[in-house]
């Protein structure tokens, strides 16, 4: 299938999934300081100060993270390939009183001069690109001198979210591909610094538990957004297994077996 295909179709299934977003519902802060946003997290404890920078949110999606990044005085760009969800994240965006610059843009050909943005940031957009690698070079071109980009997406080598995916078919897109965590090897060649982890090892049984325990249809409730809306249920078992998980990533190779990869990398 060529690229441009692949990109139709996953343009279609988020602007069908951007129709029945109610920004109402949406708590922005849970998004980066919940204990079930590990990933996030580590991406502020490494980008600092957000006032006055100016950041491009790449692959933007309903726009939390737009929307958080501008109630810390960052200046924003909310892009997606979406139009539909740039939508959103505008509305989003307006329902908590900061302003968000809306941008439709393919991140493999994005339409920035270089050397624009002081950060490019990132989450669950390049296991949806045909080219991952493409979208980091257009990041690091489109990055000021000393800019950093961040971005957190799903790895490939995990059985449980594997197993995962081929039961949620309704709630993913087919031609989505998790990243091989030698992708990190690709930044470092590109970039002055990188910094990155990865989350969710024995945490994953709260995934095991929504499906064998709780009976949570995976097509019906998207478990990466359940465990953002109830993390407050959530919080004490994960954070018991958020501690073993420290103990299994210390570890050689057991890194590559996380759900997510979370990367910062500096120009």
């Amino acid at each position: 299938m060529t690229q441009d295909k692949i990109l139709q179709k996953e343009q279609q299934f988020h602007d069908q999934w951007a129709a029945v977003i109610d920004v109402d519902g949406i708590c922005v802060a849970d998004y980066f300081e919940a204990c079930t946003a590990p990933e996030n997290r580590f991406i502020l404890s490494q980008l600092g100060a957000l006032h006055g920078k100016y950041l491009l949110d790449l692959g933007c999606g309903a726009g939390e993270n737009s929307v958080y990044f501008a109630t810390k005085g960052a200046r924003c760009v909310a892009a997606d390939y979406s139009p539909g969800m740039v939508d959103v994240a505008l509305k989003l965006a307006a329902a908590n009183q900061v302003e968000v610059e809306g941008r439709v843009v393919n991140a493999m050909a994005i339409d920035f001069p270089d050397n624009t943005f002081d950060i490019v940031y990132a989450s669950n957009l390049l296991h949806h690109i045909p080219d991952p690698r493409l979208a980091i070079q257009e990041m690091h071109r489109i990055l000021k001198p000393g800019g950093k980009a961040c971005f957190w997406d799903p790895l490939k080598h995990n059985p449980v979210i594997n197993v995962y995916r081929r039961i949620a078919t309704k709630v993913r897109t087919e031609d989505e591909t998790p990243l091989d965590i030698n992708l990190v090897d690709f930044v470092r060649s590109r970039f002055a610094e990188t910094h990155y982890d990865t989350f969710w090892l024995a945490s994953l049984w709260i995934f095991l538990r929504f499906y064998l325990i709780e009976k949570v249809n995976p097509n019906e409730e998207r478990y990466w957004k359940k465990i953002i809306l109830e993390h407050d249920r959530l919080k004490s078992s994960y954070e018991r297994l958020e501690t073993i998980d420290r103990a299994l990533k210390a570890l050689p190779f057991t890194k590559r077996f996380a759900w997510n990869l979370a990367v910062v990398a500096t120009k």
